[in-house]
This record gives structure tokens, C-alpha cells and sequence, in this order.
């Protein structure tokens, strides 16, 4: 069985930065998780003791407090930096973004719909920038319901797919006078749903590696199940099932944007040893 890795998969630029800054900033504590991949995390505190805090109130003054790339809910920060926190921002320059676009819309008098899911760190902390308060949606039906304004502004959790998010945008755009439309769905995110989508094409079976809770990789998931019935979702080469490759050709993997290119070769390694072997 051949093995084949998508065109573009794996750590996009926000998470190589965030893990970057993590390991410079030893003997230190992230506010959540730093991204949505519990290996690495593990492996942060295991060889720079940088830590996980889940609630911020737990800093201390002087203590290193560092963003996670999601974001955080705005007065969070504001309170970090006013009780004398030391706060190191990873934030990832593509969320910073709809961040300040929520904002300048609100405080512009635009209604903030934000396409993404509400219970997500990055929405969270989107939200909280819009002054005027903003809506989280995740399908034309909940737009249905609401009573918007005439000049509304359209906002993209970074990691959403493009074909959904415009379903949105045409949804509203004949709907009101005046429709922004922010283009807030990161390159990287673009770059590995399409790469995904041409690989589970051909392939027989697809792997696609990430955290449970990761937003992209479930992403990935869901398109390369569309095209190839034989995908799975595993965070490592422990959740591997070797019936999944008998009488298999074509092996596609992907990974999430969180994934380190160690789990992903440990998952290739272990495939090539037992199927191959």
C-alpha cells in the first residue's frame, strides 16, 4: 500500500509562533490551552515547564501569563495586564485580525455576525471585541431568527470552510443595504482543506491526524469523508486500526494546523512497519 502525505498539511504559521514563543518563555503558564493538541502540550510542560492555567484568575502578579493562539476574551486580558501579570501574547496575527474588525464595525454601527461556533475560544474572544455586542451563527436558519440592522458586518472564525461561509454571505446580501464581508478564514486554512479535498479523491483510505477538539482537523475530516467513505480522525498512532488499510492502494494522510510533524511521522512510521512490513 502506497502512503501519501497531502500537498499542505500540519502547524500553519500561528502555531509555529505560539510554540516558538512558548519555548522562550520557560517556567511559565499558557491561559487555556495553547493550541488544541494535547501531546504538544504535554511536551511543553514536560521539556520548557511551561504550564496550563484554565482560569485567569489564578495568575499572580508577576506571574507569565501567555495567550493561547485563540485569543482571549478582551477584559480577560485587560484584567491579566492591570493586576501586574507579565502577559506574553501569542495570539495568532489571523485572529488578532477579526478581532479588530469586530470592534471597528461595532463602534461604525454595524450589526457583527460572526460565522463560526460560540462555544470556541477564538468566537469567544472575537466577540468580546464588538462593543455593541455581536451574533454568533452557524447556519442561513439562525439568520432567519434574527432582526438585523440595515448595514451589517460578516466576520469568519479563521477556521471554517469557505463554501459554508459564503452560503452566509448570500444569504444576507440581498437581505439588507449594506453587507461587509471580511475574508477572516486564514491561508493556511485554504491551503489544507483544498490539498485534503484532492487527495481523499484518489485515495483509498484517509488518516487524518489532530486533536478531538481541534476545529481545523475536524474541517479536514468532514471533506475528506466526503470524498473517500474510508476516513478517520485519530490524534496519534495509538488510535490507529490496522483493518481500516486490507486490500487497500492508496493511503492519504493530512493534519491539523495544531498537529507537530512528530505525531504526524509516528503515525507514517507506524502505518509503513504493520501494513507494509
Amino acid at each position: 500500500m502506497k502512503i501519501e502525505l497531502a500537498e499542505s498539511y500540519g502547524f500553519c504559521f500561528g502555531v509555529k509562533r505560539a510554540i516558538k514563543i512558548a519555548e522562550e518563555n520557560q517556567n511559565a503558564a499558557t491561559y487555556g490551552p495553547l493550541i488544541h493538541n494535547s501531546k504538544e502540550i504535554a511536551r511543553l510542560d514536560q521539556d520548557y515547564k511551561v504550564g496550563l492555567v484554565e482560569d485567569y484568575k489564578v495568575f499572580q502578579p508577576g506571574d507569565k501569563a501567555i495567550v493561547r493562539t485563540h485569543g482571549i476574551v478582551k477584559d480577560e486580558l485587560a484584567k491579566l495586564k492591570e493586576s501586574g501579570v507579565d502577559v506574553v501574547d501569542a495570539t495568532c496575527p489571523y485572529v488578532t485580525k477579526p478581532q479588530e474588525i469586530a470592534q471597528q464595525m461595532s463602534e461604525d454601527g454595524y450589526d457583527v455576525v460572526i460565522f463560526g461556533d460560540v462555544a470556541h475560544p477564538e468566537i469567544k474572544g472575537v466577540k468580546s471585541y464588538a462593543t455593541h455586542d455581536a451574533v454568533v451563527v452557524t447556519n442561513t436558519q439562525e439568520l432567519e431568527e434574527l432582526k438585523l440592522k440595515e448595514r451589517v458586518a460578516l466576520i469568519a472564525q479563521t477556521t471554517r470552510k469557505v463554501e459554508d461561509y459564503m452560503q452566509i454571505a448570500e444569504y444576507l446580501i440581498p437581505r439588507h443595504k449594506e453587507v461587509r464581508v471580511f475574508n477572516t478564514i486564514c491561508n493556511a486554512t485554504f491551503e489544507n482543506q483544498e490539498a485534503v479535498r484532492k487527495l481523499s479523491k484518489r485515495a483509498d483510505v484517509m488518516v487524518v491526524i489532530g486533536g478531538k477538539n481541534s476545529s481545523n482537523t475536524k474541517q479536514l475530516f468532514n471533506i475528506a469523508k466526503e470524498n473517500c467513505y474510508d476516513s478517520y480522525h485519530i490524534e496519534d498512532e495509538k488510535d490507529l486500526d490496522f483493518t481500516w488499510f486490507e486490500n487497500k492502494k492508496l493511503c492519504g494522510i493530512s493534519a491539523g494546523a495544531s498537529t507537530p510533524d512528530w505525531i504526524i511521522q509516528n503515525v507514517v512510521d507506524t502505518i509503513e512497519k504493520r501494513v507494509n512490513s
